[in-house]
């Protein structure tokens, strides 16, 4: 039992680790995406009539399009938060890394750390870095 929940936690850390390292491009993709569910709804709820001329199985999805609509919002939503928070979090290591001292990446570091648990291990490679460099535990 022991065994397979240590699997579990294993897959588990994997599929978040991949998810991590790849937040940049799921965020852009989640965000395309969400555009195009998102006017696809609007179009069906504003121009019912020319759809329907249009494209021939949009008869069937004009009941669903205020729900095409939601779904499209939250998908845009969650692409453009998740996109949001890898460029702040980014600049935000990248401008305190630059600095040369130590007091004011002392100041920083418990901030930064939390920030680069959400980022790709490249910037935690970067902060190990620093930290060796000003030679901080």
């Amino acid at each position: 039992m022991q065994n397979l929940t240590e699997k579990r936690d294993n897959m588990k850390g994997k599929i978040t680790g991949f998810l991590r390292e790849n937040i940049l491009i799921f965020s852009i993709i989640a965000i395309i995406v969400g555009t195009i569910i998102l006017i696809i709804g609007l179009l069906g709820i504003f121009f019912q009539d020319e759809m329907i001329d249009i494209i021939p199985f949009m008869n069937d999805l004009i009941p669903w399009c205020p729900y095409i609509l939601i779904i499209g919002l939250i998908i845009f939503g969650t692409g453009l938060y998740y996109l949001y928070m890898f460029i702040s979090k980014k600049n935000f290591i990248i401008k305190e890394i630059e600095t040369n001292k130590r007091s004011e990446f002392i100041k920083k570091h418990v901030e930064l750390k939390n920030s680069v648990r959400y980022l790709p291990s490249k910037y935690k490679a970067m902060l190990k870095q620093k930290e060796k460099e000003l030679k901080i535990k």
